[in-house]
C-alpha cells in the first residue's frame, strides 16, 4: 500500500489523524494534514482505507499495488 494526500484539497477535518495518527498528523499552523509514513505497515491498511473513506474532501489516496 502507498499513501498520499492532496494537501490543498485538505479542510482540516482531522479525521485521519483520529483514525490512524501513527499514519496522519496535522500541521499546527492551518490544520492541514501532514503524511508520516507512505507505506504503513499491513496492520494499518485497513484504518487507512476507513481514513480515506471518511476524508470529507477525498483528499487521501490509497494505491493498494505499491
Amino acid at each position: 500500500m502507498r499513501v498520499t494526500v492532496d494537501e490543498d484539497r485538505c479542510c482540516g477535518a482531522g479525521q485521519c489523524v483520529l483514525l490512524a495518527p501513527e499514519v496522519f498528523d496535522q500541521r499546527e499552523d492551518d490544520g492541514v494534514v501532514a503524511l508520516l509514513d507512505g507505506k504503513p505497515p499491513e496492520s494499518l491498511h485497513a484504518t487507512v482505507r476507513e481514513a480515506a473513506e471518511v476524508c470529507p474532501t477525498g483528499a487521501i489516496r490509497v494505491d493498494e499495488e505499491a
